[in-house]
């Protein structure tokens, strides 16, 4: 090739200065990001744990936190196959104890516990189970804590009633307690745990420090599971549990002592209603320790209906026996109630979930409905931050 024109040479050393601009005008790199997660601030009384046993999508539930002051929702944690939740007594860690399987809906079955830092929602920890933990729709007392936190009580049906006790320290199962068919863990104490038998009773199993079975007894029967059998969705109170049956009487169990003692029967409802108004839904009554308030969803119905959710909401005064409150709902916009809770502060809020997956947050005090959440789960079910 020959010498290069004066043109060419010119339009070269232009782009070669126009080169020289622009790598100049290059910034520095981009520093490197680092992952972190972030706290979230101090709970407050309002917070709550919506646990959604995913309808359908079965293997995959979730449990929400959710602020009822700004309507907000937190975080949520992972649940698997129909969940036993527990909140520890600090507030500081959720127990799930769960179901996964390998190929999602088959293969290998794990039943394990995984404990999840409240604080960060990240887990922190898992306990495998044998596997043959109770897959059924959620109750307070699937699972539970020991009040010290020493132990964690776990479910069984396969199809014999037990559940397992573990050792939170050792991180293992200490030992298997077989119910002779009663089901749930109520603990009491240090080392009691109850348990609601098919024949009326509550069996009580007394355990050492190791974790095995001390002693048990069962109670005489407190009601009758062929004329009018209760739910077993309890509700706690400052001594114990109350229950509530299929037409609407309330027993309270008194557990503070070595043996549980039960309280007079009373009723929900009048002579006049008791042939018309029932509770029902998946969870049946929410009380409020400082108030003595019970809050039970009501509808009209027969027998087998306790499954049917409420179309209102009635307030009762413990101390009293006393109805001081009957709230409607619309039914028809929402949805029936199939589940509730209220938060135990002064000033209290009654959350009430539907059928429609809705979500209404009341003013406790006075019934008036502050928000509503259109969609929170296909079968929400709450439970309260302590």
């Amino acid at each position: 090739m020959g010498p290069r024109s004066p043109y060419a040479r010119l339009v070269l050393g232009a782009f070669a200065l126009a080169f020289t601009a622009l790598a100049g005008a290059v910034p520095p790199p981009i520093a490197a990001e680092h992952l972190d997660v972030a706290r979230l601030p101090a709970p407050t009384p309002h917070w709550i744990y919506i646990l959604d046993n995913a309808l359908y999508n079965e293997t995959d539930s979730r449990v929400y936190l959710y602020d009822g002051d700004s309507h907000r929702m937190l975080g949520q944690i992972g649940a698997g196959y129909y969940p036993g939740v527990s909140i520890s007594p600090d507030g500081l860690t959720s127990a799930v104890a769960t179901t996964y399987w390998a190929r999602g809906s088959h293969g290998a079955r794990t039943d394990v516990i995984e404990f999840t830092d409240n604080r960060t929602l990240t887990v922190r920890g898992e306990i495998v189970l044998p596997p043959k933990r109770a897959q059924t729709l959620s109750t307070l007392y699937n699972t539970a804590y020991s009040a010290d936190q020493k132990f964690f009580y776990s479910t069984n049906l396969n199809p014999v009633a037990s559940y397992e006790v573990i050792d939170l320290a050792k991180g293992t199962v200490v030992s298997e307690i077989d119910t002779d068919g009663c089901v749930q863990v109520f603990p009491s104490g240090q080392r009691r745990i109850s348990s609601l038998c098919e024949n009326g009773r509550l069996l009580t199993v007394t355990i050492g420090e190791d974790g095995k079975e001390a002693s048990r007894k069962a109670s005489a029967p407190f009601f009758s599971v062929d004329k009018d059998p209760i739910f077993v969705q309890a509700m706690p109170t400052t001594n114990g549990l109350l229950f509530l049956s299929f037409h609407g009487d309330v027993y309270g169990v008194d557990l503070s002592g070595t043996e549980p003692r039960f309280a007079p029967t009373w009723s929900l409802v009048t002579a006049a209603e008791r042939d018309h108004w029932r509770p029902g839904g998946s969870f049946v009554g929410a009380f409020q320790k400082k108030t003595g308030r019970l809050y039970v969803p009501m509808h009209e119905g027969g027998e087998g209906s306790h499954k049917i959710g409420g179309k209102e909401i009635w307030v009762f005064d413990t101390a009293t026996h006393k109805r001081v409150a009957r709230w409607p709902l619309d039914a028809k916009r929402y949805g029936p109630t199939v589940a509730l809770q209220v938060t135990q502060d002064d000033k209290p809020l009654l959350f009430v979930t539907t059928e429609d997956a809705a979500m209404l947050t009341m003013d406790a005090t006075t019934g008036k409905v502050t928000h509503v959440d259109a969609k929170m789960g296909q079968t929400p079910w709450l439970l309260i931050n302590p």
